[in-house]
């Protein structure tokens, strides 16, 4: 018996800012930096490619290429990003495990 299940879309459940700025969190916890830019650019996706882009000032097309896996963007592009997604960094020490 065979079973089809719907491919699973991350960006269908990015819907608010809390839910947002939760999975870009984990995200950045991890050592590897394409986990975040994977999910930058999942929430882009969510909120819309172009109109990120253009909130961040950047083309479609650089916006796709500063976010692709393997990608070097500068932090003035990630930050812009970020201002664009409505969301913004917070940095604890280490040892806390609360925000």
């Amino acid at each position: 018996m065979t079973k089809n299940f719907a491919a699973f879309n991350v960006s269908d459940y990015l819907d608010n800012e809390e839910t947002i700025a939760e999975y870009l969190t984990a995200a950045a916890e991890d050592e590897n930096s394409d986990v975040l830019l994977a999910a930058l650019s999942e929430v882009a996706k969510a909120r819309g490619m172009a109109q990120v882009a253009a909130a961040a000032g950047l083309g479609r097309e650089s916006l796709y290429k500063a976010l692709a896996p393997g990608s070097h963007p500068r932090f003035e592009t990630i930050s812009a990003v970020l201002r664009a997604l409505n969301v913004k960094i917070a940095l604890i020490p280490a040892s806390s495990t609360t925000p």
